[in-house]
């Protein structure tokens, strides 16, 4: 039987382990890992990660109903490396548990610490017909 961890702490963990890797790097081959239930972990550490080290304002993951997981990023609009559908279901899940939002529509703040820091990330969640969202915005 797997261990079920509690997956705030989790995300906190791999932020401090891949805190000196390049997250753009790590996030472009996530979607080959596998365990996509880790990976979905690791997906969100690194967005986390690159969103600090970037300057983001936010970042996105839409799911559509069909599937398809697409992320945008903004400081000027740009698109990041999807983790794909199966790793991309499980980071909306993951987002869903951490964040205690159950319902269609949620905001919740999230504070991951990050080495000896920490960062207070403010989480939209919307779900539609057409599919998920779910927003990370970055302090200013």
């Amino acid at each position: 039987m797997k261990e079920k961890r509690n997956v705030h702490l989790k995300v906190q963990e791999l932020c401090d382990c891949y805190a000196t890797n390049d997250p753009l790097k790590e996030m472009s081959v996530v979607k080959n890992d596998e365990d996509k239930d880790e990976a979905a972990l690791k997906w969100l550490a690194l967005a986390a990660l690159h969103g600090v080290g970037h300057n983001a304002k936010e970042i996105t993951v839409s799911r559509s109903a069909d599937g398809d997981v697409k992320v945008t990023a903004k400081y000027h609009e740009s698109e990041l490396p999807s983790p794909g559908s199966e790793i991309g279901s499980k980071i909306i899940e993951a987002v869903r548990e951490m964040t205690h939002i159950e319902t269609k529509k949620g905001k919740s703040p999230l504070a991951l610490g990050i080495r000896n820091d920490s960062v207070e990330l403010k989480v939209t969640l919307k779900e539609k017909d057409d599919g998920e969202k779910v927003t990370l915005k970055f302090p200013e």
